[in-house]
């Protein structure tokens, strides 16, 4: 694994702190060491922005018209959108919209073919972003339909802890009839997969949150603990899967319960991003677990209200590349050893494997 991963980047929304962060990214050197970084956005929009970003002057972008031109040791940019494009940071309009569909529908072309490994994608916004090449509700659901994959799953993933979640986005109201017994185990199913495949986990060991407060209360409160959610857990049992729960999410979390777990499926949205962003903002990054190819994004969003303003942390950003990184070549081991199981190449112990290690590992062989 000499060759350096190719890591497509898309833009987001030119007019929140999407290229701010990508730019902040790459100041460090060191950055473009591990990675070969492709830019699907735009020469222009990113000159924009360096002239409000001390130290970025000296910061030099390849520009090139295919991803097979990239160049390994520089800060490779397509051009994806239209030069004469107006920057205005802060203001959410239709054309930063079609902008943000035509830097991922590019990309996606490219990682199909083989040109790019990985793919970081720069936060958008989920309503101006909507068009007949963009008719989704999130990421997730996008590279979903592009890839055909089932049995997906967000996952954001910290320093401290993992949260998989069973809904994404839907309205609150629609929560509690869109939970199924069937699609806790099929999160189950994709979670534990992801443990093992994507970070190296031999026998993860997951935590189920209940839907209502006090987990129902013995169906005081309601039902769905009982009737759908436990009965999700004994399945998964009875598949191998370690899943305990369900657990009250306030004393779940507050009491510090994820650090027993490797990680956690919440019932919806808020339930499992709330507690995770607010343990894990920074070190945060959005995972589509189950996906036949790997997607990171930052856990945050296009932040217009310090757009422009060279406000913006890249910790985020930074810290889905090295995921993505992780992950690509975590899954690649796992391949090795389930065709020739013979080879142990996991860490002993069940921990996370890292780039360090895995290029330790596989050294010895």
């Amino acid at each position: 694994m000499n060759d350096k991963i190719r890591v497509g980047i898309t833009h987001g929304d030119i007019n929140g702190i999407c290229y701010e962060i990508i730019i902040k990214t790459f100041m460090d050197q060191r950055m473009s060491d591990i990675c070969t970084p492709i830019i699907y956005g735009s020469s222009k929009v990113v000159g924009y922005y360096k002239k409000n970003i001390p130290g970025a002057e000296s910061l030099s972008f390849n520009l090139i018209k295919n991803a097979s031109e990239a160049n390994s040791r520089r800060i490779n940019i397509i051009n994806c959108i239209d030069d004469n494009i107006r920057v205005e940071p802060g203001k959410s309009d239709i054309i930063a919209g079609q902008a943000e569909a035509a830097s991922l529908n590019a990309a996606v072309r490219d990682i199909r073919a083989g040109l790019i490994d990985v793919l970081v994608t720069a936060p958008i916004n989920k309503a101006n972003i909507q068009c007949d090449e963009f008719d989704f509700t999130g990421h997730t659901e996008f590279l979903d339909a592009n890839f055909h994959d089932t049995e997906s799953l967000m996952m954001m993933v910290g320093d401290t802890m993992r949260v998989g979640l069973a809904t994404i986005h839907i309205p609150l109201s629609e929560v509690a009839t869109n939970i199924s017994s069937e699609l806790i185990l099929k999160k189950l199913r994709a979670l534990k997969r992801s443990l093992v495949a994507d970070f190296g986990i031999r026998q993860p060991k997951i935590a189920v949150l209940s839907l209502n407060p006090h987990a129902g209360d013995d169906c005081l409160l309601g039902s769905e603990e009982k009737e759908i959610i436990t009965p999700a857990i004994i399945s998964a049992n009875d598949e191998d899967i370690l899943a305990f729960g369900p657990f009250a999410a306030d004393g779940f979390f507050g009491a510090g319960g994820f650090n027993k777990y490797d990680a956690v499926l919440a019932m919806y949205h808020d339930q499992g991003l709330a507690p995770f962003k607010a343990l894990c903002q920074e070190s945060g990054v959005n995972f589509t677990a189950g996906l036949s190819i790997v997607r990171t994004s930052p856990a945050h969003g296009v932040g217009y209200d310090i757009a422009g303003k060279n406000m913006a942390d890249p910790s985020s950003f930074r810290a889905a590349i090295y995921s993505a990184v992780d992950i690509w070549r975590n899954r690649n081991i796992y391949k090795v050893i389930t065709a020739n199981p013979l080879k142990h190449y996991a860490v002993e112990g069940g921990a996370d494997v890292s780039v360090k290690d895995i290029e330790t590992e596989e050294d010895k062989h």
